[in-house]
């Protein structure tokens, strides 16, 4: 077992707690290893009745998978380790989607890629008003995986992807109304909350107990900024291209700062990244469930971690931190449309075939 995850069991509830504060709880293979391990594990054992993820440390839930590690592998030619690492992370969201038991989350913080892969996919989503969920893989040359296409996939379209292209963090308002999760609390009554969740894994029937406890803590969440820019840009967004959707909401910054910030904000982010974001959610809103979104997402991770856009990316925001990227190709004209339809095509195809 990872000595980043701390493991243990209160009551009938099973404790997975994220135990890597230095790297705000960055998902190392060995992290993905033991969460898979441990909720296998608990999947048969009667004393566990209930899960609970939690991070540690001050700054945040989880703020992603390795990637630090991955593009290391990508540069050394070992994209079949990355893959390996990708495949792993998958088939624990899987788990957590699918688990039998009823799981619950409690995101502070930061929670981002990985960590949206974890808290997303729990049946019961708690969070504080001090959250700030994204997904920022536009701006390290990758994309919106760890099945985050099937969490978004009940929210507004338009919403869900100004959420993945921009990767801009947002507040528990926003969060609830694109479905990241289900329930805001007061980070004030995290303690309490816990103890709650202690005593409704002893209750007779754990899920209606746990969602009793949302409606005791449940606050109001503010303003639901990201969301009610996405309404007013619901026409550009529905453009069929990720270059037409740029475009469009370009031409419309001058109507006011927060248009123009959002569409400077695009203009930074991968040319690559953003067409197949959009491409692949598009996509997964038509796949049946989690497990083939998921399977999209392996097929396009392969795919994008062998592309220079990413080893560049996580190269300016991680590595060097100069948030310099040099995108390859640096406009929409060259990006491999082929190759990104060709995998989205293959995922389709072969879920179809699974029905």
């Amino acid at each position: 077992m990872s000595a980043q995850l701390e493991v243990s069991v209160e009551g009938h509830l099973g404790v997975i707690a994220l135990n890597r504060p230095e790297a705000i709880n960055a998902l190392s293979a060995g992290m993905i290893a033991g969460v898979t391990e441990t909720l296998t594990l608990w999947r048969d054992e009667d004393r566990v009745r209930a899960v609970l993820f939690e991070g540690r440390g001050p700054r945040g839930f989880c703020s992603g998978g390795d990637v630090r590690a991955v593009r290391a592998m990508a540069l050394e030619g070992r994209l079949a380790d990355a893959e390996a690492y990708f495949a792993a992370e998958y088939a624990m969201n899987l788990l957590i989607a699918t688990y039998e038991k009823p799981v619950a989350a409690i995101a502070d913080g930061i929670v981002m890629g990985g960590g949206i892969g974890i808290a997303g996919h729990a049946g019961f989503r708690f969070t504080t008003a001090n959250a700030k969920f994204a997904m920022p893989e536009a701006g390290i040359g990758f994309f919106g995986d760890v099945g985050v296409n099937y969490i978004l996939s009940k929210a507004p379209v338009h919403r869900a992807l100004l959420f993945l292209m921009s990767g801009a963090p947002v507040g528990a308002a926003d969060a609830l109304a694109l479905g990241l999760t289900d329930c805001a609390v007061m980070p004030e009554r995290l303690s309490e909350l816990r103890a709650g969740l202690v005593l409704a894994a002893n209750a007779a029937n754990t899920a209606t107990a746990i969602v009793a406890l949302m409606q005791a803590h449940s606050i109001q969440a503010g303003e639901r900024m990201l969301c009610g820019l996405a309404d007013l840009l619901a026409g550009e967004l529905g453009l069929e291209s990720a270059a037409a959707i740029v475009a469009a909401i370009d031409l419309r910054a001058s109507e006011s700062a927060a248009i123009a910030a959002v569409a400077g904000l695009l203009k930074t982010r991968s040319p690559t990244s953003l067409e197949t974001i959009v491409q692949s959610h598009r996509a997964a809103r038509k796949l049946p469930g989690a497990s083939q979104v998921l399977a999209l997402d392996l097929r396009l991770a392969r795919l994008m971690a062998g592309f220079p856009d990413f080893a560049e990316g996580v190269r300016a925001v991680l590595v060097d931190k100069d948030q310099k990227p040099q995108w390859v190709p640096q406009s929409f004209a060259g990006v491999p449309m082929a190759a990104i339809r060709a995998a989205v095509a293959e995922a389709t195809t072969v879920a179809a075939a699974a029905v």
